[in-house]
């Protein structure tokens, strides 16, 4: 490849002409054809050959606990391991296969059982199959023409998360999101309370607030200013303890609101909150939303995977009672990125706030029933097919798996956290988790025993920055770690492939300390 370190740099093995250490180049059937001295790839061999690659690496490798999560580089060092640059010419299908190679290698496994720094993870192949057949035929999600099978599809499947919520009628559409679905909350709240919003605009209506809690998502303070009510017409509810919403401060912020001139019309709580993994009281905040004639909102972006578990269920009580909810089916039930759901009681609303009736996309005299045509009620016109990954491993697993795969997670938290809880060195932050978020600082030898000063909390913000340094470079494993609220930095373990076994658990809590103890 040209313009890598001379032509000739080396990156662990994989030289830079194209000729991986592993002798990839000498099992490639190449059947470039060369015509008036240009190249001519064969395309078909290509999408065979990295089929392979994508199973034996990807798939086998990236999830095998002998392989790092990541190969980690420096930037400046990166740009040498690839050649990031394009050209006029084509490159030929062996350097093309290399250069997948090593995205891969330089890329994270969030597959890998010890990838837990985000709030998804895993590798299912059902679902990943579904993403490449997806992917495959290429189609958009707006009309029954184009998306017969899975416009019927979308259908099914939303229909179930709802029954699984407890709606006994609704609506929905699969989003590019959490933060996306949480404006489609904000929109079509302010649609059924004033609906000359659509044609009128900001000026037509009082000015609008919105009620969340101080452990919400950010995508609420974004979707606010993007919808014009304004971040600084937000009012934060305080929580309790454990990260809850406080229902007696709602109503008080409620009626600061009113007596400031402001209109609340929306209320924004959730179920499994971003770092401690909190679930608001929902019942006690419905009561306080029909009292006052307030739009309830729940985000389970994040915590909606209790919903299809009769054992953790209770933690998200009385959600059937919320105007909408949203929820990621590509976080704690391991569909492959995006998959994510908004679900409303109020059906047709969605295609009230939203359509524009385009005649040259949703014809009204087409040869079929143009009800099933349902992209008007997106704000997007092409949308991605989000929906066959997930149906896909629904399919294979059936209610009574993904119920197992949900309880087994919940299980290893709760593993985890009682390791931390009695082991020196370790301190969790939160004594009693109700999602599968861990939050704990880890104290080495050299702090412990110690008055727990101002300058001993200082030192031990930054024990987690450190390992976490470690632990990239060496690509052992990924956790993520964040200061919050008045506590200094401390790590969050996050816990959602439902492949992860005790000894990954025992493993991440081990490797810690090893990282760690010499600080």
């Amino acid at each position: 490849m040209n313009g890598i370190a001379n032509g000739e740099a080396h990156c662990n093995g994989v030289s830079a002409n194209g000729v991986s250490a592993n002798g990839l180049n000498g099992v490639l059937n190449k059947k470039q054809i060369k015509t008036n001295g240009h190249i001519e790839n064969n395309p078909d061999d290509f999408l065979t050959q990295l089929l392979d690659l994508l199973v034996e690496e990807c798939v086998v490798k990236g999830t095998a606990v002998e392989t790092k999560v990541v190969d980690f580089k420096q930037p400046t060092e990166l740009k040498k391991c690839i050649d990031f640059n394009l050209r006029d010419e084509a490159t030929d299908d062996s350097e093309l296969i290399d250069l997948c190679q090593r995205t891969i290698k330089y890329s994270v496994k969030t597959g890998h059982p010890r990838f837990f720094n985000q709030l998804y993870s895993g590798l299912n192949q059902y679902g990943l199959g579904g993403a490449l057949l997806t992917e495959a035929l290429n189609t958009s999600s707006y009309t029954y023409e184009v998306a017969p099978v899975f416009t019927l599809m979308e259908q099914v499947v939303l229909q179930n998360l709802a029954t699984q919520i407890g709606y006994d009628e609704s609506d929905g559409i699969f989003c590019p999101g959490g933060s996306v679905s949480n404006m489609y909350g904000l929109n079509v709240a302010r649609y059924q309370k004033f609906p000359q919003i659509k044609t009128e605009g900001m000026h037509s209506l009082p000015r609008l607030c919105v009620l969340t809690s101080a452990e919400s998502h950010y995508s609420i303070k974004k979707g606010a200013a993007f919808l014009g009510i304004g971040m600084n017409n937000i009012r934060i509810v305080k929580c309790d303890k454990r990260g809850k919403m406080i229902p007696e401060d709602l109503e008080k912020e409620i009626m600061r609101a009113k007596n400031d001139g402001l209109h609340p019309y929306f209320v924004h709580a959730t179920a499994g909150t971003t770092v401690i993994g909190a679930y608001d009281p929902i019942d006690a905040i419905a009561d306080i939303c029909e009292k006052h004639d307030l739009w309830l909102h729940i985000d389970a972006a994040w915590g909606g995977g209790a919903f299809v578990t009769t054992k953790h269920r209770h933690l998200i009580k009385g959600a059937h009672r919320a105007d909408s909810i949203i929820w990621n089916q590509h976080k704690m039930m391991g569909a492959p990125l995006q998959c994510c759901a908004f679900i409303t009681k109020h059906k047709g609303l969605l295609q009230d706030a939203h359509s524009a009736k385009a005649r040259y996309l949703f014809q009204q005299d087409k040869c079929y029933d143009v009800s099933y045509d349902t992209g008007d009620k997106s704000i997007q016109c092409g949308r991605k097919v989000d929906v066959f990954k997930l149906w896909l491993m629904w399919k294979a697993k059936g209610h009574t798996g993904f119920q197992k795969d949900m309880d087994h997670v919940f299980e290893m938290a709760r593993f985890f956290a009682e390791k931390v809880k009695t082991t020196e060195g370790f301190r969790i932050v939160y004594p009693e988790p109700e999602c599968t978020n861990v939050c704990f600082w880890y104290i080495p030898p050299s702090l412990r025993g110690q008055e727990e000063t101002k300058e001993w909390w200082e030192k031990l913000s930054k024990v987690a920055p450190q390992i976490k340094e470690h632990m990239v470079t060496e690509g052992t494993m990924l956790i993520g770690y964040q200061p919050h609220g008045e506590y200094v930095n401390f790590f969050r373990m996050v816990v959602s492939n439902p492949d992860v076994s005790k000894e990954d658990m025992l493993f991440a809590f081990n490797e810690i300390h090893r990282l760690g103890k010499d600080l």
